[in-house]
Formats: structure tokens, C-alpha cells, sequence
């Protein structure tokens, strides 16, 4: 047992210390308090600004901070060092041993990690992993909430950057519930969303991957069958530096929000956005193929957004922290740069398994050669019958 851990409880009775009250003596008449000119509160008095961060304090955390970590350690029956690693995956800073900065709901929130470990439900690394997926994905949308708000108390009150950080706190509380309860519900709706995947299309899905397979491609080993697609704006950089922050961060929203509505629409999900590129997956060639027309086409007649080069390899993947990889993932990235914009470059195989579905058209392009793929036969892809996707 480590030092950490038999040190662990001992500050359980240790009680806070108290801020001694200056002693009076009664005989002696107090000097009167002479004014200043400050315009700010008296020594020691918070701000009505500060006071408003304390109350949303209180409330998001379900009480004030009267708990140091060895405390809730303690109190969870772990060590400092398992509960450490746990604050850490979900992107806590590290405190010390007499920072006063945990409330119960901490504590309760260890203890459920921690009980489906002792449980035998999750391993220690699969519990650390799937507490980084929360810790990580929620700081990711705490900040994306937070700058939509105040991006639109900007532009709507016409206020400053700064002052609208500075109201936003006193908005938050009447959002806060709602907020958490739409969180909730998206939860279960994307986790029901994961296990048809996993559950009903998986195995489909692996069965359509084997078409035109010998079997010894480089993604053989890996053990998802996706559509893989990424979509790039073309001239971004050299936009993006003749713009203003606000022209950049609308054209950014814009075009975030377009790509995440037809992804959505055509059945696919949006992996991550990076600057000027989104990479997508769907279930099928043909769900893949509709969506990246969808992209092109939509980026070809914006008004505001340059064209846009897609890309899409139907392959096997390997579907890590949020994110994917493998070779499939890499074609699909080196196709990008060699499309024309405004245009969808496949590969062979996945032409070929798209080739009988009139929806489509292709057209074989001339062979290149990609580093880290030798020579590969771009084809392009064209809609065919039908209408596409239809959004609303």
C-alpha cells in the first residue's frame, strides 16, 4: 500500500479553519469609517457580478466546495492515485492536498464510476476511457454552447464580446435545466442510434464490404465496413486571411452547419470538423455516395461558401476514441486533394460496388500515384437517377 493510500482518510475529521473575528475593546470607541473614493464594494464584500458566479456555482455542483480530494477519495473507498486518474480523463486540473475544491455530488460521481468496476461491469482501463469519452465530449460542448450564446447576445443587443460573457452569467440559470434535460435525451437517443448500428447493421455492413475483396487488402484486419468520406473547401486559407473574425467565424458556422444537416439527413455521422474539412461515415456505399453528392452540390450553389472537394472509400475501419482510422480513412483523405472542386472522386472497389445502382454515374479517371498507396484509379462519381437526398 502506498503512503497515498494510507494517508488517505487521515483529514476526514479535520475541520476548515475559521476566519478569527477582530477583537474590540470595549472601553474604546470606534474611529468612524472615513469615505473613499472608490466606487467599488467595501473590502472583503464580493461583487454582485461574483456573487451571481458563486450562486451558478453552487447550483452546477450541487453545493459550495467544502470537500479536499483526500477527502472524497476517503469517502469513495479508492485511492488518491485511481481517483486521479478518473479527475484526469474527464479533464480536471489537478488540485493539492488542502485545496478545498470538491462537493459531495464529486464524491457520488467517483463511487458510480468506481462501482461499476467493482462490479466487474468495466475494467479499470474501459471505465478510464469511457469517463474521458464524457469528460471530453462535454467540455467540447460546454464551449461550443457557450460561444453560440454569446455570439448571439452580440449580435442581436450589439453589445461587446466582453460584456456579453459578462450577462451570460446572469442568464445561465434559467437554461440550465433545459440544457441538461435536451443532453439526456440526445444521450439516449444517439446511444439507441449505436446499438442499431452495432446490433442490426454490423454484420450487413461486413457482408457488402466482401464484394470485390480477395482478401488481402491493407483494411482486411479491421473490423467495420463504412463509407468514408471527407469533404474540403477549396481556397480556404486564402479566404479565411482576407476576412475579419466575424466574416471567418460565420463562414466556419455556415459551413459546419451544412455539412452536419446533410450528414444527418443522409443517414451518416459526422465524425469532426477541422477548419476547412469535415470526415463523415455512413452504413452503406450507396448512403455514402448520396451524401457526398449532397455536399458538393450544396457547396456549388452557396452564395457565400467557395466549392468544396469530397471524397468517399467504401472500406473497413477502426473506430477509436470518437475518431477512425486506417487505410480506408487515408485513401479517402489523398482522393480530396486530387478531385476538381465541386466534384466526388471514388476509388475502384468502391465504384465497383456502386456500379450497378442506377443513382449513380462513374467515370474512370486517370490512374495516379499517392504516396503510401502506389498507383490507384480515381473514378469520378456523378448523380444518376433519382433526386438524391431531399432536405428540408
Amino acid at each position: 500500500m502506498s503512503v497515498e493510500d494510507q494517508q488517505s482518510g487521515e483529514d476526514l475529521d479535520e475541520e476548515f479553519d475559521a476566519v478569527p473575528e477582530p477583537s474590540v475593546d470595549e472601553d474604546t470607541e470606534p474611529a468612524p469609517v472615513q469615505a473613499t473614493a472608490t466606487t467599488g464594494p467595501p473590502t472583503g464584500v464580493m461583487s454582485a457580478e461574483r456573487l451571481a458566479i458563486k450562486a451558478l456555482e453552487a447550483r452546477l455542483l450541487g453545493g459550495e466546495r467544502k470537500l479536499r480530494r483526500r477527502e472524497v477519495a476517503a469517502g469513495a473507498g479508492v485511492s488518491i492515485l485511481s481517483a486521479r486518474k478518473l479527475w484526469r480523463a474527464l479533464g480536471f486540473p489537478n488540485f493539492g492536498d488542502d485545496d478545498v475544491a470538491f462537493t459531495e455530488r464529486d464524491q457520488a460521481a467517483l463511487s458510480t464510476i468506481l462501482d461499476l468496476v467493482r462490479a466487474g461491469i468495466l475494467t479499470e482501463e474501459a471505465a478510464i476511457s469511457v469517463t474521458r469519452s464524457i469528460g471530453q465530449m462535454t467540455d467540447r460542448m460546454v464551449v461550443w454552447q457557450i460561444e453560440a450564446l454569446v455570439e448571439d447576445m452580440v449580435q442581436e443587443q450589439g453589445i461587446p464580446d466582453a460584456v456579453a460573457r459578462k450577462q451570460l452569467v446572469g442568464q445561465l440559470p434559467a437554461l440550465v435545466d433545459s440544457l441538461e434535460e435536451i443532453l439526456v435525451y440526445s444521450y439516449r437517443r444517439q446511444l439507441n442510434a449505436g446499438v442499431q448500428r452495432l446490433a442490426v447493421r454490423a454484420e450487413a455492413g461486413l457482408q457488402a464490404s466482401e464484394e470485390g475483396r480477395e482478401g488481402d487488402e491493407d483494411d482486411s484486419p479491421l473490423p467495420l465496413a463504412r463509407a468514408v468520406g471527407f469533404a474540403d473547401l477549396v481556397s480556404y486559407t486564402s479566404l479565411s486571411r482576407r476576412m475579419n473574425e466575424k466574416t471567418l467565424a460565420q463562414m466556419v458556422q455556415r459551413f459546419e452547419n451544412k455539412c452536419a444537416e446533410i450528414i444527418s439527413v443522409g443517414g451518416g455521422r459526422l465524425v469532426k470538423t477541422v477548419g476547412d474539412e469535415v470526415l463523415y461515415i455512413a452504413e452503406t456505399p450507396a448512403a455514402g455516395a448520396e451524401i457526398s453528392l449532397a455536399l458538393a452540390q450544396a457547396f456549388t450553389e452557396d452564395e457565400i461558401l467557395p466549392q468544396a472537394r469530397v471524397s468517399m472509400v467504401w472500406g473497413r475501419i477502426l473506430s477509436r476514441l470518437g475518431d477512425i482510422y486506417g487505410p480506408t480513412v487515408n485513401l479517402a483523405a489523398r482522393l480530396t486533394t486530387l478531385a476538381q472542386p465541386g466534384t466526388v472522386l471514388v476509388d475502384a472497389m468502391t465504384a465497383a460496388a456502386l456500379g450497378q445502382d442506377e443513382r449513380f454515374v462513374l467515370v474512370p479517371q486517370k490512374s495516379e500515384n499517392v504516396r503510401g498507396f502506389g498507383e490507384i484509379h480515381p473514378v469520378m462519381l456523378a448523380r444518376g437517377r433519382g433526386k438524391g437526398l431531399v432536405l428540408d
